[in-house]
């Protein structure tokens, strides 16, 4: 990467970095600051490596996608979530506006990269200053194993349990999409007990007891006696129905994680008593073919049209990598085709955060995109 960079020197306004947990963050971001010394950096680890147009770039890998954009704004910020994360991400989006010269002025694009666990909380916090008129993109940081080995990196600055937050002016235009790759089985239920990421019964009977029905006894050997449950209903998440575009659903997806003490189950997201569940189904090709679609999604939206783009990037949910498993170079792949073979960077994480019809909000199981305009 460094000969690279010699060979072919880059000015850069904003710059993101992802990478393989095992590396040193503190070496990769005092690499990228002593090139990159006037640009807004951010990102943190990837589960597994990073992907872009040349390919899938397993463990171990590091991925950068510079952004040259002289004529555009761009700032970065990072802080420690605190005991009141909303408080702390609100602080971090009005410092990062202060770096780019942009103070209480609305931002075309917020991204995030944080800690997995309190993504509404941050949420609430940035929607304080711009509810949801600008955009909120982003993704919760991972490692390889979800051993807690995840970090965010912004400026000059590598935190363990942080909030990256970049806002982007460009002169190019952006386009975002956001999406799942899963569809409805038939069944459903209303939440009618849950507390935060905890749902006790679905139409007043055991949530577990009800998903397990749903999915035609998926749990059966968690029933009663609990336990993890996190690559078992990876292609069996829930759904909530958040309207339609075109007359087509859309899902904000949910991804359970176990079965605890008396059939409730913990997920990856906040779900509100009287919110109706839907069962969501998914298979292998769907979640390789839907990557291009979404990277096609924004690159369609790009003010000037998709001849305009200039490059991308794309989140991608974790979960659905490791269910994809040897496939996984076809999504990049697909992504690549879609983009025009235009430079992309893709990570991967445990929860994705986006906006769909118009509402920014946090999921799982999740695919966004980005199209950056010329």
């Amino acid at each position: 990467m460094a000969e690279a960079l010699e060979r072919d020197p880059l000015g850069a306004s904003f710059v993101y970095i992802f990478h393989d947990a095992l590396h040193d963050g503190n070496a990769i971001l005092a690499f990228a600051r002593k090139r990159f010394a006037d640009a807004a950096i951010l990102g943190g680890t990837s589960c597994n490596g990073v992907m872009s147009e040349a390919g899938l770039a397993e463990a171990g890998s590091i991925g950068l996608l510079v952004i040259e954009d002289p004529d555009g704004d761009y700032g970065a910020a990072i802080v420690k979530l605190g005991a009141n994360a909303a408080d702390c991400a609100e602080r971090a989006l009005h410092d990062a506006l202060e770096r780019a010269g942009c103070a209480g002025e609305l931002p075309e694009l917020i991204w995030l990269y944080q800690a997995p666990g309190r993504e509404e909380e941050v949420i609430e916090g940035l929607r304080r200053v711009v509810g949801d008129r600008c955009p909120i993109i982003g993704g919760s940081s991972a490692d390889n194993h979800v051993a807690g080995q995840w970090r965010q990196l912004a400026n000059d600055d590598v935190l363990s349990d942080g909030l990256a937050i970049g806002v982007l002016f460009s002169s190019g235009g952006i386009g975002f999409a956001f999406q799942g790759g899963y569809e409805p089985s038939g069944e459903s239920g209303v939440v009618t007990q849950s507390r935060g990421r905890r749902i006790m019964t679905i139409d007043g009977a055991p949530a577990a007891e009800v998903y397990n029905r749903w999915t035609g006894g998926l749990l059966d050997d968690k029933i009663g006696t609990g336990g993890n449950v996190l690559a078992s209903t990876t292609m069996h998440p829930v759904g909530m129905d958040v309207g339609k575009i075109e007359g087509i659903t859309h899902y904000l997806l949910v991804h359970l994680d176990a079965v605890l003490e008396d059939g409730v189950l913990s997920t990856f997201a906040t779900i509100d008593e009287g919110t109706r569940l839907y069962s969501m189904k998914g298979e292998r090709s769907r979640l390789v073919e839907r990557a291009g679609r979404v990277a096609a999604a924004a690159a369609a939206e790009l003010p000037q049209g998709e001849d305009s783009l200039a490059g991308g990037l794309v989140v991608y949910c974790a979960g659905c990598m490791m269910a994809v498993g040897d496939e996984m170079p076809e999504v990049a792949r697909a992504v690549t085709r879609r983009f025009g073979g235009k430079p992309f960077l893709g990570c991967f994480t445990f929860g994705e955060q986006g906006t769909m019809l118009g509402r920014n909000a946090h999921g799982n199981l999740m695919i966004s995109a980005i199209a950056f305009g010329k």
